[in-house]
């Protein structure tokens, strides 16, 4: 689909990656964007319509469905990462906020929009999924665990939305130059690099994107070396 004359609904889209993805759908001529946060006056950006959306809430998921029936492209953006590794008295915990927000919250926002995408002429949504969708890193496993599912339950949207012609595409990315990564010594790619690639795949009708070099190495490496998701990415 294109992302001229489109509707698009981002969620976590006040900074970071979400700014972005913002930035350049009104660049590339989108009608309309509304840019969701749980505080809506963080949403500073020219041209976009802030919208309160905190996307574990039901309530504000409902209300969200109702007043912004002209959605043609979702993007299920808004995530969390929290350090650690999977074993621990704790880990439960983290795991289960990480899921809620990264995996629960995107398949709720997809189930309450596919009608609406439906009577759009079917649309797209897209997941930001992750390189660890893949391979684990220790310091962020419960977050890779998150990231796989992401991948999965994109896979399985897609299946579920191909009859209304709703196209799905999942997002894989190492470390982008955000917030969420500072104090991350690792190589980076820009939000912008990664946006671009996202876009440009999905106006050729990709079902997923490898929008850094560090998701097409390993993507490569499934296939070259099958054990690679034995190993986990060096930091």
């Amino acid at each position: 689909m294109n992302i001229e004359n489109a509707v698009v609904l981002i969620t976590g889209s006040n900074r970071g990656l979400g700014l972005v993805f913002a930035q350049e759908a009104l660049k590339r001529g989108a009608k309309k964007v509304y840019a969701a946060a749980r505080n809506p006056e963080t949403v500073t950006l020219e041209g976009v319509i802030p919208v309160k959306l905190d996307v574990n809430s039901p309530e504000d998921i409902a209300r969200v469905v109702k007043e912004c029936g002209d959605v043609t492209l979702l993007i299920n953006n808004a995530g969390i990462a929290e350090t650690g590794g999977i074993l621990g008295d704790d880990v439960e915990a983290s795991l289960r906020r990480q899921m809620e927000t990264n995996v629960y919250a995107p398949m709720k926002l997809a189930t309450a929009f596919a009608p609406v995408l439906a009577a759009n002429n079917g649309g797209g949504i897209i997941n930001v999924a992750s390189v660890a969708s893949w391979i684990n890193l220790p310091i962020l496993a419960a977050y890779s665990v998150t990231k796989a599912a992401v991948w999965s339950v994109s896979n399985a949207m897609r299946h579920e939305l191909v009859e209304q012609k709703t196209q799905v595409l999942t997002l894989h990315v190492g470390f982008i130059e955000t917030d969420l990564t500072k104090g991350f010594d690792v190589d980076k790619v820009s939000p912008e690099t990664v946006v671009a690639n996202t876009y440009n795949a999905l106006e050729a009708g990709e079902n997923q994107v490898l929008a850094d070099e560090a998701a097409k190495q390993v993507h490569q490496a499934l296939s070259t070396y099958p054990d690679i998701y034995l190993h986990a990415i060096k930091s």
